[in-house]
């Protein structure tokens, strides 16, 4: 069984990676399969943020200018995505 990672988590070790890469120092093969892993973790992340853009409450007004939340709505388009 798979661990869940967190957001945070996962954000943290693609920052690692990216400083990595960045100091050109390893051998080819390893910047590859750190790029390749940072592309999943990038996918991974967007893909959170996302869903968690999806379930924001939006806060707007009634008709006696008083905030009222409503929930955020969902597109049909990236329900589909799911």
């Amino acid at each position: 069984m798979e661990k869940t990672v967190s957001f945070e988590e996962s954000l943290k070790s693609l920052e690692d990676i990216v400083a990595q890469l960045e100091e050109g120092e390893l051998p080819l093969e390893k910047s590859l399969e750190l790029f390749e892993e940072g592309v999943k973790l990038s996918r991974m992340c967007q893909q959170r943020l996302e869903k968690a853009e999806r379930r924001i409450e939006m806060l707007v007004k009634d008709s006696n200018g008083e905030p009222v939340i409503e929930a955020f709505e969902e597109d049909a388009e990236a329900e589909d995505q799911d």
